[in-house]
C-alpha cells in the first residue's frame, strides 16, 4: 500500500533535504539538458549561508513520505515561484499539482494577483497544465553554459 505524501510548510531544518531533492531531480530525473548544462545548473547539493538565506526569504511547501522530503515549491514576496522540484520516483504522481494548489492558495491569501516562474524545459508542461502561459522563451548563461527556459505567468482570480 502506497501512502500519499503529506504536505506541510517547510522549516529551516528541512533546507538540507530540499537541496537533496533539487539535486536528485536535476541529475536523476528525465532531462533535456546536457551533462555540462546540469553541472553548471547544480554542480553539487547546495549548502551554506547563501542557500539558507535564500530559502528563509520564501514561503515553502513540501511533500514528505516516511519523513523524507520528496518534493517542494517556493513562493517569494512578489508572486514568483523560485523552486519547484520533485524527486524522480514521485514525478507523474500528481504531486506537482498538489504542491501547486497549496502554493496558489497561499498566494491568494497574500493578495497576489499574478504568479510567475522561470520554468525549465522539464517543468514547462507541468506549469502549463496548471494554467500558466508562456510569456517568452529565454536563454540564460550559467557558469559558461547556455540553458533554455520559459518565463511563464498565471493570473489569479
Amino acid at each position: 500500500m502506497t501512502i500519499s505524501p503529506h504536505l506541510r510548510v517547510a522549516i529551516q531544518a528541512d533546507f538540507p533535504q530540499l537541496a537533496e531533492v533539487m539535486y536528485d531531480a536535476i541529475w536523476n530525473g528525465p532531462s533535456q539538458y546536457t551533462i555540462d548544462q546540469k553541472r553548471a545548473w547544480c554542480p553539487e547539493v547546495r549548502v551554506g549561508n547563501d542557500w539558507n538565506d535564500r530559502l528563509l526569504q520564501q514561503w515553502i511547501v513540501l511533500a514528505e513520505s516516511d519523513r523524507h522530503v520528496v518534493g517542494f515549491m517556493s513562493l517569494t514576496s512578489n508572486g514568483y515561484i523560485d523552486f519547484a522540484y520533485i524527486r524522480p520516483r514521485h514525478q507523474g504522481t500528481g504531486l506537482f499539482r498538489k504542491l501547486f494548489q497549496k502554493l496558489e492558495h497561499r498566494a491568494l491569501e497574500l493578495g497576489e494577483t499574478l504568479l510567475w516562474v522561470h520554468a525549465s524545459l522539464m517543468a514547462q508542461p507541468a506549469f502549463e497544465a496548471m494554467g500558466f502561459e508562456i510569456v517568452q522563451a529565454e536563454h540564460v548563461d550559467v557558469r559558461g553554459e547556455r540553458l533554455s527556459r520559459f518565463e511563464m505567468r498565471k493570473k489569479l482570480k
